[in-house]
């Protein structure tokens, strides 16, 4: 039983023990480190989610918001489609546009749009249309010959401009293509140090367009699971022949060079222009630096152009032409951008080729990643396994996930190096939490424990102040185990019933069941010549017999003085208290009626007079079971709560059975003579005032 004073406080998990688990969160931290890397460089969906995610950051963070310096796009806008003309516009509308920027001198021009259908509208195309379904030949005069093919316009336009044509390559699909397309420029180098994605079809401009431009590229883009347009490819292979994107065919034509060059490095493979290095992926795939400045809808109108008002801003420039307008479709989302237009991507891609800012994530980013999460895993392991406070470890993971951001936007910013940075910073959240979880799991463990311990005390105690009434009422027997179960199965119904629900949680009663023996310990304050008499008791005997309930309060209330919090003693205090007042409110010490008698002390005045009964004691035999519950019918409301009585009744089965299970060792033996004693006694079976009076005296006695 607990001293006086505080308890003591709840142990937490001995040093020893953290120890032990920091061995195991030292392993397990190796492990995850080991998945999670293997993961990021088997290019697990999700790391790369996440690794994205902070790619995205990094750009939007260092983002330039001045305009580009090497690139423009012109625009066919809604504005100009609206000034000039709807879409599609007739070829020599383009060679027009085409005309008026080479007339700027532009450093390359290129044309983002591509036109496999020829003009229904020229002159040549109206003739021939007539011819065929009128037979009528019709003759033009006055235009010069050039003009009467659109599309050969427009291509004689890209020949004398030298612009960049475009094209689009398929994937999942074979077109039959009669003449091998042909670049323009030319790709050499260490190509088998790349897997470059394989086309099996094309889609070109018209023949008049596509045979009299120079340099083609192709305008395929990708966009990542999410949606958002990173990165494109520069190469593609296609019947052999190895073909630049739009952007870097732009480039290259900007510089006046006709052949690039692949070489493979220590970080990755990179294709050589001139005096640019454009770092790319396995797969020919360059990321895109995306700015501020740039975009969506940041080019200049091609209305404006077909005036003669943007000549500033095209001289010495790499021109992109394309469209942002709504209707055509060509709009990508990017990390600055939700729509960016076609053209603003390659413009964005041209710019950062001729800034040396294309970034590069390197080859040994895995590994690095890899090495970086086992050394942050084995520090915070080696940090538990070294006792160290929980809170040291958060301290160190934060530093070191802040460190890993760090490096990784220096990196990023003044290296143009792509880090992955989810697998260490996952890997050091992953540690934290299973330190966490381990903590927790440990504190549970010992908080049960030292509950258990403090259950064992509290059961301790009770049973020893148990033991001592025991050893006054020797006839007792097993009477305290009977009443602990028969409490606890009436209380039960009852609960199941709907009854006192408010009350009997099922805390409750496990108190109910702990506390019930101390009903009777008050007897230790009757004198033996009262308590063991085997006849019936005097008037001036009743008085201090009856004083047994006070005496078992006060006994047990001083005990409980001495422990703080939840009074476990409570609850036993007042069974022993009230356990022989009666509902009709003639009962002792207090007299207390109905509801005023708390439910344990009339849930224990059933169970108590029902073993008081049927069993024998030194002043009466036992009662037949079925005797017992007809005596007890009869002082029903009267005696007994009515609905406390009712399931003890609707239990009768559950009663008999404890009774049996803990039936007093001598009776046994006797057992055989169980209907015999009320004859001995003098008593009339089946008479209710008899009946009565016997209840009387065992309610007072028991």
């Amino acid at each position: 039983m607990m001293g006086p004073g505080k308890p003591s406080p709840l142990p937490g998990p001995g040093e020893a023990a953290w120890r032990r688990q920091g061995g195991w969160l030292l392993l397990a931290g190796v492990l995850i480190a080991l998945a999670l890397g293997l993961a990021g460089m088997a290019r697990f969906a999700p790391l790369v989610r996440l690794d994205n995610a902070a790619l995205d950051a990094l750009t939007r963070a260092s983002a330039r918001d001045a305009a580009a310096s090497s690139t423009v796009v012109v625009d066919i806008d809604d504005v100009s489609l609206s000034a000039v003309g709807q879409w599609p516009w007739p070829r020599y509308r383009l060679a027009a546009l085409l005309e008026g920027i080479a007339a700027e001198r532009p450093a390359a021009i290129a044309l983002d749009i591509l036109l496999p259908e020829a003009d229904r509208v020229s002159l040549a195309d109206i003739q021939q249309t007539y011819r065929r379904d009128f037979g009528i030949e019709m003759t033009i005069t006055g235009v010069p010959e050039g003009l009467q093919d659109n599309d050969g316009y427009l291509g004689h336009a890209m020949a004398q401009s030298g612009a960049v044509g475009a094209r689009y390559f398929y994937f999942d699909h074979v077109i039959a293509d009669a003449a091998p397309s042909r670049p323009g420029v030319g790709v050499d180098g260490a190509l088998d140090a790349l897997r470059l994605d394989s086309a099996l079809g094309v889609l070109d401009n018209v023949a008049p367009i596509a045979s009299q431009t120079r340099v083609s590229g192709f305008v395929n883009m990708g966009v990542d699971e999410d949606g958002v347009l990173r990165r494109l490819p520069l190469l593609v292979e296609y019947r052999g022949v190895v073909h630049p994107s739009l952007a870097l065919a732009t480039v290259m034509r900007a510089l006046g060079v006709d052949a690039a060059r692949v070489v493979d490095g220590r970080d990755g493979p990179s294709i050589v222009v001139g005096p640019h290095v454009v770092p790319v992926d396995r797969r020919g795939h360059a990321l895109v630096r995306f700015d501020a400045g740039s975009g969506g809808d940041a080019g200049i109108p091609a209305v404006e152009v077909l005036g003669g008002r943007a000549a500033a801003a095209l001289r010495g420039r790499s021109v992109i032409v394309g469209s942002s307008a709504v209707g055509l479709g060509d709009r990508h989302r990017t990390a600055l951008h939700p729509a960016m237009s076609g053209a603003g991507v390659q413009a964005a891609l041209v710019q950062s080729i001729l800034d040396d800012r294309v970034p590069r994530a390197p080859v040994w980013g895995g590994t690095a990643a890899l090495l970086l999460g086992l050394l942050i895993a084995s520090v915070q392991g080696g940090l538990l396994l070294a006792g160290r406070r929980l809170s040291v470890v958060v301290a160190v993971t934060l530093a070191f996930v802040a460190a890993t951001t760090v490096l990784a936007t220096a990196a990023f910013i003044h290296g143009h190096l792509v880090l992955p940075v989810a697998v260490p910073v996952l890997v050091a959240g992953a540690v934290v939490a299973a330190a966490f979880v381990t903590r927790y799991a440990l504190q549970h463990r010992h908080a049960r424990r030292w509950r258990k311990q403090l259950e064992n005390a509290r059961q301790v105690t009770i049973e020893s102040m148990s033991a001592v009434a025991e050893t006054r009422d020797p006839e007792t027997g097993a009477h305290i185990k009977r009443t602990q179960h028969y409490v606890r199965a009436i209380a039960r119904h009852l609960r199941a019933t709907g009854q006192y629900t408010d009350i009997l949680t099922e805390a409750h009663i496990d108190l109910l069941f702990l506390s019930a023996p101390l009903h009777d310990i008050g007897k230790v304050g009757v004198p033996d010549h009262i308590l063991l008499k085997p006849g019936p008791l005097s008037a001036e005997e009743w008085v201090i017999m009856r004083r047994h309930a006070e005496f078992g309060r006060r006994i047990i209330l001083s005990t409980s003085r001495h422990i703080e919090g939840d009074n476990f003693l409570a609850v036993a205090a007042e069974i022993a208290a009230t356990h022989h007042d009666k509902w009709d409110g003639s009962g002792y010490p207090a007299g207390l009626r109905g509801p005023a008698i708390p439910l344990s002390g009339r849930i224990m005045a059933v169970a108590d007079v029902y073993d008081a009964l049927v069993n024998r004691r030194c002043y009466k035999p036992p009662f037949p079971h079925a005797q017992a519950m007809a005596m007890m019918e009869q002082l029903r409301g009267v005696t007994f709560d009515p609905v406390v009585l009712d399931a003890f009744f609707a239990i009768e089965a559950e009663i008999i059975r404890i009774a049996a299970d803990f039936r007093d060792e001598d009776e046994s033996a006797r057992s055989s003579d169980a209907a015999a004693p009320l004859a001995d006694a003098g008593f009339a079976v089946g008479a209710a005032g008899v009946a009565v009076a016997q209840i009387e005296v065992d309610c007072q006695r028991g």
